[in-house]
């Protein structure tokens, strides 16, 4: 009865299904799920962080951001919340991050395998001279010079987009993970073309933009358009 009557968990992930807003247990501040992650906790007792917002059971809504997800672990907020005795390591902030990485890279794969990534610099350029980009991707270790020019490009193009978006520019990952969700080399530049592939990396990308930077406020006023 006492978890039933707990305002930190929801009923369930299809419950609801047309909230677009949500409290963080630990600010308890009300924000737009977007800058939310939720938390279940497995039948082994393992907290989960539910990252696709699908997982049975009731759940915890936390701001997407490392300090607030490493307050959460230190303070004991998750069993508090979950009214049991979880054993949750120091590093789980930095383990979040890395499935934030693998979610964003595995997005990107699809979008590959769906034929809606180009990758290369000619190639990419190339793509946005054409018009087709919705989403401009370059390696965060990448070179300056090459990212400036294709930036100028999409920049160029934006006012040629008859009312649609402005080509978001990605920096979240590493040219190795952009090789290894590419299957390919030395990947520093990558766009994605329109579709629903290219839309799902995209907000993965956000949020492990935001989980790395909300705190510092670095995002603001960009998003949707620099991750």
């Amino acid at each position: 009865m006492l978890a039933q009557a707990n305002p930190d968990l929801d009923h369930g992930p299809r419950t609801e299904k047309s909230a677009t807003m949500r409290m963080c247990a630990v600010s308890r501040e009300v924000q737009p799920i977007d800058e939310l992650i939720r938390f279940v906790v497995a039948p082994s007792g393992e907290l989960v962080p539910d990252l696709k917002r699908k997982l049975p059971g009731r759940g915890m809504w936390v701001s997407a951001s490392r300090k607030a997800v490493a307050e959460a672990v230190r303070r004991h907020h998750f069993s508090r919340a979950f009214k049991r005795d979880l054993r949750i390591s120091p590093t789980f902030p930095d383990d979040l991050e890395t499935l934030l990485v693998r979610s964003a890279t595995e997005a990107l794969a699809i979008a590959a395998k769906a034929g809606q990534v180009v990758a290369g610099s000619s190639k990419v350029e190339t793509a946005l001279r054409d018009g087709k980009v919705e989403v401009l991707i370059h390696a965060g270790d990448g070179a300056e010079d090459g990212i400036r020019k294709l930036d100028a490009l999409a920049r160029q193009n934006d006012g040629n987009r008859g009312g649609k978006p402005q080509i978001a520019v990605v920096t979240a990952l590493k040219s190795a993970e952009l090789d290894l969700a590419l299957a390919r080399s030395n990947v520093i530049h990558a766009a994605l073309l329109a579709g629903p592939a290219s839309r799902t990396f995209l907000s993965r990308s956000q949020m492990l933009v935001r989980y790395r930077m909300a705190d510092d406020d670095k995002t603001a006023g960009n998003r949707g358009q620099d991750f």
